[in-house]
């Protein structure tokens, strides 16, 4: 992965690289290059404002950002750039991630956060859509991320197998 990380991966807690390490190695399979950050809303404030308003100016097109619980990292961020923010909720022990979830996803108009689903899945796809987001202006890109939804594609089998080998039982003769 050469270059100038272009994605920023930003997450509440060390708790939450659990879920977005998936975004990580979605962006390592694509051959891009990100950076990853705990940036705090509420434990670090200061650390988010440097990050959001100097996000733009360090070179980054996209920003994914994870939280669980009250999940404001997303939002906050939002609300000081004007870079694409993707927000990833995190799962919760309380409320398996509902709690994350709306949290991210209410947000006033004029302050968007594009939010994905709960958890790995939330992850994943927000590394691809930070994939897409770039591909737009990077044709190299778009056909890697082609190649991967082809590779995605071509792994589900056509027909389901058994999970234990197929028994045969011998016919009963009839008179």
């Amino acid at each position: 992965m050469a270059g100038q990380p272009r994605i920023a991966i930003i997450m509440g807690s060390q708790s939450d690289w659990a879920t977005m390490r998936h975004a990580a190695e979605t962006l390592d399979a694509l051959g891009l290059a990100h950076e990853d950050r705990i940036v705090s809303a509420h434990r670090t404030p200061d650390r988010l404002v440097a990050f959001a308003k100097g996000a733009k100016a360090a070179g980054f097109k996209v920003v994914i950002a994870g939280a669980g619980g009250a999940a404001h990292l997303p939002g906050m961020c939002a609300a000081m750039t004007s870079l694409p923010v993707l927000g990833v909720p995190v799962e919760s022990k309380a409320l398996s991630g509902q709690d994350s979830l709306l949290s991210i996803v209410q947000m006033p108009a004029g302050i968007p956060v594009g939010t994905l689903a709960i958890g790995r899945a939330g992850a994943v796809n927000a590394a691809l859509l930070a994939a897409a987001i770039l591909a737009v202006s990077d044709e190299a890109l778009a056909e890697r991320l082609e190649a991967w939804r082809a590779a995605q594609s071509a792994a589900v089998a056509e027909f389901p197998q058994a999970e234990f080998p197929k028994v045969e039982f011998p016919q009963a003769e009839t008179p």
